[in-house]
């Protein structure tokens, strides 16, 4: 017999939820990424969102919050048809949440659409993340949301 203690699913989903979402962002951040770094932060960023969906307290918050990570990853990473799709299951997911993760919904799409040269639909989406980003009441994220705004309008 096993002095381990019993395995509890619901407790790992929580902590690679977490886990796998903070690894991303360092990956993110760091401004020499290896190609095997790469391929780890799509990894982990997939991840995270598959542990998400297996939580009993996944909400479309939740859900909004992954895509966009994993539309920011494929857009880092120069590839904008994935950055698109998941950019756009954001979007659907974020339809009745606060404004600031809605304007972020459209932040992913506008950031993918420049990637493509889509310069009309990436003007659409500045536009309609603007418009949210300004019925943002806490100003750490209306800044945070206006900052990444402003870069893609460079």
């Amino acid at each position: 017999m096993s002095d381990a203690p019993p395995f509890d699913p619901a407790a790992a989903h929580r902590w690679f939820s977490a886990d796998c979402f903070n690894r991303v962002w360092t990956l993110l951040e760091k401004p020499d990424r290896t190609p095997d770094e790469c391929e780890r932060m799509i990894s982990l960023a997939h991840a995270s969102l598959a542990h998400w969906r297996e939580r009993t307290d996944c909400t479309t918050r939740n859900l909004s919050i992954g895509y966009w990570q994993l539309s920011r990853v494929y857009a880092v990473l120069n590839q904008p048809a994935p950055a698109r799709h998941y950019g756009e299951l954001c979007l659907a997911v974020s339809a009745e949440e606060a404004p600031f993760f809605l304007g972020y919904a459209h932040e992913a799409l506008a950031r993918a659409s420049r990637l493509a040269g889509e310069w009309a639909i990436t003007q659409e989406h500045l536009t309609e993340a603007r418009r949210c980003a300004a019925s943002v009441s806490d100003p750490e994220e209306r800044a945070a949301l206006e900052a990444d705004l402003a870069y893609l309008a460079v």
